[in-house]
């Protein structure tokens, strides 16, 4: 299974709650506003990616499965 990531990065707030969740994933700019450094590979990733797509209080991550 893989995961694409997008971020909506105008809805942002900067919380880092995703950075927290899947830092390798995840990272933010000196603005705070969240990059996605890598899709993971593999499952432990993803579902970091996920729980921080569901975590975000902006929900500014969306994370689509295929």
């Amino acid at each position: 299974m893989m995961v694409h990531i997008s971020v909506d990065t105008e809805r942002c707030v900067g919380a880092g709650q995703c950075v927290l969740s899947a830092p390798d994933v995840f990272d933010q700019d000196d603005s705070g506003i969240v990059l996605v450094l890598e899709e993971p590979a593999d499952e432990p990733g993803r579902e970091a990616a996920r729980q921080a797509g569901l975590i975000c209080p902006s929900q500014a991550i969306t994370v689509k499965e295929s």
